[in-house]
């Protein structure tokens, strides 16, 4: 059995994708070619934002975003440490210091009730309401006089990014009241969530910038690496343009800004083109998928299954359950295996305990809902195409009638 499986969407969409792919290689425009702007249109009107800016990979996405918003030194940005690196990992190429906030439990994203108390103790360095970053502890204890704090503060709160974690979007209301009240920047890690909804709306339409990723596993997934920004912003969709070529001004040899080489390839454009067709309908299968799956894993008492506030509509970009401890998601996983289905563990180490993050001073205990989290979570196929009868041979591998 197949984790993801590719091959069967492939199968579907032959006609359409090949004809696509000779058509790029009929006019040869293999860089920023028709399909790229094509894309991002289609992908704009979808999810109801203005501008789209299609580029390298997810990844690419948030750096531009946070260098289109100038963060950089002295940059506080806020968000989860249940996530996959690169969220964090752009804030700190840019040199700014990711603080990290716990998740709720049942969603698994970002708390907004912690996101409020980590801001409040940045602004104020008081490490007893929320644990601080180990730079900003040091530049309190070595503030020279009572008051001095004010003064001396090298972080200023300026970003959040909330991530949408395995298809579900984060709490935007929430989440939105406190970056209104502390002047910060939201940029929406949609990375795992294109096609999800929350409260009517489609995610990428939230925050300053919205990101996404279109790495083949994804709910739209091209054949490589890309990704998209996404923004109302007319002076912020001209920035994310500009940093993904190079800081490009009115011609390709004019750089009025630093950029990257951060540009989505023609062909990976026109795949996901082809992949949009059908991606609708897909969306609407990994729901059935999903509701199958609660349905007969919720018969197994020791095990949580996902949940999906009101409001919120999941895409699924994974199926993670909670087994009763350590031990027990071993036995469960080796049992599956043993079974021949698959399983993977997203993720089994939280961001702050990390050697990348190491210099932030973060420990053990820090963050303890994401640290029960790691140790307890693992995923189980989730495709489109999974069948009833597949999902059968998942329940029995795992001990449950199918």
């Amino acid at each position: 059995m197949d984790f993801i499986d590719l091959k069967t969407q492939q199968e579907r969409i032959k006609d359409p994708l090949d004809a696509n792919i000779r058509r790029v290689l009929a006019h040869g425009q293999y860089v920023m070619g028709p399909e790229v702007a094509e894309l991002e249109q289609r992908l704009a009107a979808y999810v109801g934002a203005k501008h789209a800016v299609g580029c390298a990979s997810g990844t690419d996405a948030l750096l531009i975003a946070l260098m289109a918003l100038d963060i950089g030194p002295g940059s506080a940005v806020f968000t989860t440490p249940f996530t996959f690196v690169a969220t964090a990992e752009v804030i700190g190429l840019l040199g700014a210091t990711p603080v990290f906030v716990d998740i709720d439990p049942d969603t698994f994203n970002i708390d907004p009730a912690r996101l409020a108390r980590a801001v409040d103790a940045v602004k104020n360095a008081d490490p007893e309401r929320h644990p601080l970053p180990l730079p900003l502890r040091n530049a309190y204890e070595s503030a020279c006089a009572p008051g001095a704090w004010k003064r001396f503060n090298p972080l200023r709160p300026s970003a959040v990014i909330p991530v949408d974690l395995f298809g579900l979007p984060a709490d935007y209301d929430a989440i939105d009241a406190v970056a209104a009240r502390h002047d910060l920047a939201v940029i929406e890690d949609a990375a795992q969530s294109f096609g999800a909804e929350y409260r009517g709306r489609k995610v990428c339409a939230f925050g300053r910038i919205a990101c996404t990723s279109f790495f083949p596993a994804k709910p739209l997934g091209c054949y490589g690496d890309g990704g998209m920004c996404f923004t109302d912003d007319p002076a912020l969709a001209a920035a994310l343009r500009s940093i993904r070529v190079h800081g490009q001004g009115r011609d390709r040899y004019e750089n009025v800004r630093i950029g990257i080489n951060g540009r989505l390839d023609t062909l990976q454009a026109a795949i996901l083109l082809a992949k949009f067709s059908i991606f609708p309908d897909e969306v609407e299968r990994r729901e059935a998928v999903a509701v199958r799956y609660s349905e007969g894993f919720a018969k197994d008492p020791a095990l949580a299954v996902p949940v999906v506030p009101a409001g919120s509509r999941s895409v699924w970009a994974q199926y993670s359950l909670l087994a009763r401890d350590e031990a027990d998601r071993t036995a469960r996983m080796a049992a599956l295996k043993a079974a021949g289905i698959p399983t993977a563990i997203y993720y089994p180490r939280p961001l702050h305990l990390q050697g990348a993050f190491a210099g932030l001073g973060y420990q053990p205990g820090d963050f303890p809902v994401s640290e029960d989290c790691a140790r307890r979570i693992f995923s189980v196929p989730m495709h489109p195409y999974l069948t009833e009868e597949a999902q059968r041979l998942v329940f029995t591998g795992a001990g449950l009638e199918g």
